[in-house]
């Protein structure tokens, strides 16, 4: 019999106090920001509007002591973004630390997988139903 179930995975976030955070959506956003020198298009690709890519850039720009993305007004040649040699060192970072605690848990996803219902469903509908 087959196992057609999706693979655990973990996600990563880091909360900086008291209300900044930094995930792989984020992260996510800046690398579609360095495949498509857009904002408008990094967020379109997330199925996201521009206003809240704006957004995001926004917080990362003021989470750190240097911006992750420096934007061009638009003109002759249109607007752009460009993801800075900062933002390019924080994606490699958060990717590295992603890999790491990947890594670091993998025998306990293990063991999490061996003993998961076969049926991939949880008994928390039933719970709440009752």
């Amino acid at each position: 019999m087959s196992d057609n179930r999706p693979d655990l995975r973990t996600v990563l976030r880091i909360d900086f106090p008291p209300a900044d955070r930094l995930g792989r959506g984020k992260i996510m956003l800046l690398e579609l920001i360095r495949e498509t020198g857009s904002i408008s298009a990094a967020g379109r690709a997330m199925d996201m509007s521009y206003r809240r890519a704006w957004l995001l850039v926004d917080a990362l720009n003021r989470m750190f002591g240097e911006p992750s993305v420096d934007t061009q007004r638009g003109g002759k040649q249109g607007g752009g973004a460009l993801v800075t040699p900062f933002g390019e060192e924080l994606i490699r970072r958060y990717r590295q630390m992603e890999e790491r605690a990947q890594a670091a848990i993998a025998e306990d996803l293990a063991w999490l997988e061996s003993v998961r219902r076969s049926d991939g469903s949880s008994d928390t509908a039933d719970a709440v139903s009752k």
